[in-house]
Order: structure tokens, then C-alpha cells, then sequence
């Protein structure tokens, strides 16, 4: 018995890519935070860049104030939940996500004595970053 051969496909062969536009929805109330935080760092300038030494290329956004205020009491029982509530020095750090290894693409809000916000939001920003 013998198959067609288009019936497969050699590992090595190459994939074609689909260039469609990626299907959305309406964003979930949680997406506010990152919308807020986004836009206070943008307008302060306060975004970096980060290179993990791994080829991972991101910019770092810091928001401070009240909408890393908000963030961070929003993380409260998802942090715990995930168990993903930690300290950096002195700070309570709250992270969307459990930590793995390391914070690069993690998302996190931190604050010292209930005070001082701040959220560091990652954005894969891609090789292009190095393009100038």
C-alpha cells in the first residue's frame, strides 16, 4: 500500500507563512491596567531597552502613580492565586505571571510600605529595536 505523495509532509519542508490578520475580540476589563500603564510611562519617557543575551529584544515600560497603584491592589488575589507574590529588597512585588527563571517578559507591579508604586510592563519589541 502506498500513499499519495502529497498525502505528507517532509519534516523539511519549509512553512509557508499565513500573512492573515490575527483574529481579536474586545479586551477584558484587566487589559485597562496595561492601557493605563502604557500610557503614563509613554508620557513620562520612561521606557528602556532589555537584551536577555538569549536574542530577546525588549522595551520595558514604567509606570508609577496611581495607575501602578491600581495595577498593583488588582494583583493582590490573582498573585497569590499564581503564587507569584515576592520581595525585591524592600519592595512587595506582584507579578502577572509565576517566575521562572528570570523578569524578562514578566510583567510586575511592586510597592515599599503600601507606597511608591511602580509596574514594569515587558514588551517583545523584536530584532527591528537594533535597526538605527
Amino acid at each position: 500500500m502506498t500513499l499519495p505523495a502529497c498525502a505528507t509532509i517532509r519534516a523539511d519542508a519549509p512553512l509557508q507563512p499565513d500573512y492573515s490578520e490575527v483574529p481579536t475580540d474586545a479586551a477584558p476589563p484587566a487589559a485597562r491596567y496595561y492601557a493605563d500603564c502604557f500610557a503614563q510611562a509613554i508620557d513620562a519617557g520612561a521606557y528602556r531597552r532589555a537584551d536577555n543575551g538569549n536574542g530577546d529584544e525588549w522595551l520595558l515600560f514604567t509606570c508609577t502613580g496611581e495607575p501602578a497603584r491600581v495595577f498593583f491592589e488588582a494583583l493582590a488575589s490573582w498573585s497569590r492565586a499564581m503564587d507569584s507574590e515576592f520581595m525585591m529588597g524592600d519592595r512587595v512585588t506582584r507579578s502577572t505571571a509565576r517566575v521562572r527563571q528570570d523578569l524578562y517578559g514578566t510583567d510586575y507591579c511592586s510597592a515599599r510600605d503600601g507606597q511608591d508604586h511602580r509596574c514594569v510592563i515587558s514588551f517583545n519589541a523584536g530584532d527591528f529595536i537594533r535597526s538605527d
